[in-house]
């Protein structure tokens, strides 16, 4: 597979795309940036701030009108673009607000903090061009305030990070939130788009499979955590090797948060227990 950053590439009659040059572990060629329509146009994802990038973006545009900016997410590697691209081409931005975290809850994700939208984006609303329109999906989980985004015309599905084509999608508490996140994969199973292009990889061109296959690794992972915690590895720092043998050490950190998130649901509904609050450091015992 390749991509060839700065090229927009037409990729259905009425979506472009644009990948930014921000490869890595979490985002695999880099972010998919998509331009909906054509003269008057709507821009997802605006992507981290690369200059680079939206310089690229700009060009793309040239001769067109930009009347709104989405944001699937605030992730650093999504939304801070949004401002950037507004100053130079204009558009309204739209997303929602991350929610408020509790005082000294620590976290590791790379949030967009400054993310301040002209719109507040609420489940159901839709976003209408010349010949198409845009309903935002409250889909919360990855991030509390992730929306994914339905073009009915052409049957698609932008789904951010929820679900993605390469890889499966961290949930990273205190955000994060796995019971929503499993809620949130039934909310796109029940819809009827037929192709889903998310915010890192290519195409998922058979997305209820996809999406089920989805739900069961995360069912599957449960069940695994649960097994080494009746084994006697009762920490996320035990039971993270024994897991994700596959993964280079680096990324240990990253499947400790998706773990925790797990644990933090299998308390919750009252499948285990842990001494204290359920957080890293906690000791998890089964009910």
């Amino acid at each position: 597979m390749h991509f060839d950053y700065g090229d927009v590439q037409q990729i259905t009659g009425l979506v472009r795309r644009l990948v930014a040059k921000n490869p890595s572990g979490f985002t695999f060629y880099g972010t998919n940036t998509y331009i909906i329509g054509h003269d008057r146009v709507v821009v997802i994802d605006p992507g981290p701030a690369l200059n680079g990038h939206i310089k690229a973006l700009e060009n793309s545009l040239l001769g067109e009108t930009v009347e709104q900016i989405l944001v699937t997410h605030t992730h650093q590697d999504h939304s801070p673009g949004a401002a950037l691209l507004k100053n130079l081409v204009g558009g309204e931005i739209w997303g929602a607000s991350l929610k408020a975290m509790p005082a000294g809850d620590p976290t590791t994700e790379s949030i967009d903090y400054s993310f301040s939208p002209d719109h507040e984006l609420k489940n159901g609303d839709f976003i209408k061009g010349d010949g198409w329109s845009l309903e935002a999906v409250f889909t919360p989980g990855h991030m509390s305030n992730h929306m994914c985004f339905a073009l009915d015309e052409e049957k698609i599905l932008f789904t951010g990070d929820h679900i993605m084509g390469w890889n499966t999608t961290i949930v990273s508490p205190p955000d994060g939130y796995m019971g929503n996140y499993m809620e949130s994969l039934e909310v796109c199973l029940a819809r009827k788009e037929t192709t889903y292009w998310p915010a890192h990889g290519p195409a998922i061109i058979h997305p209820k499979p996809f999406t089920q296959a989805y739900r069961k690794h995360r069912l599957m992972r449960e069940k695994e955590i649960l097994h080494c915690i009746e084994k006697g590895l009762q920490t996320i720092v035990n039971i993270v090797p024994v897991l994700y043998k596959h993964l280079p050490e680096k990324m240990h950190n990253a499947a400790g948060r998706s773990v925790l998130a797990h644990l933090q649901n299998l308390v919750e509904s009252g499948k285990i227990k842990c001494d204290g609050i359920a957080n890293e450091h906690a000791t998890y015992k089964v009910v």
